[in-house]
């Protein structure tokens, strides 16, 4: 199993954020299903003021280039979900265009 942590902000916009809160509470059965389809085996999100950090676990097959992209197209709710998660997200600051989640680096396990 292989595991991965991203983060990405929110919109400076406590609207934005809530938004974004309610809608993890209840995320659409397409898109955990198709997440699982890809080999991501857990994924939890954490947010301090409107800074998210992602940790997910996946199969030793996965590959995030290649099974993240294809889950948006296992199922129309996938891309739908990701476009509106879109509108309430903003990227960090140097970041590449185009670019949403980035992945973090590990510097210490106990």
């Amino acid at each position: 199993m292989k595991s991965y942590a991203r983060t990405l902000d929110l919109r400076d916009d406590p609207e934005a954020i809530a938004r974004y809160i309610a809608y993890h509470a209840a995320p659409w059965p397409e898109v955990t299903a198709a997440l699982r389809a890809v080999g991501v085996i857990e994924m939890k999100i954490w947010l301090r003021g409107r800074r998210l950090f992602m940790y997910f676990c996946a199969a030793d097959d996965f590959d995030p280039a290649r099974d993240l992209p294809r889950y948006l197209d296992l199922h129309p709710r996938c891309r739908e979900w990701e476009d509106l998660m879109t509108t309430l997200q903003e990227p960090l600051p140097g970041t590449a265009p185009g670019e949403k989640w980035v992945e973090m680096e590990q510097i210490f396990e106990l």
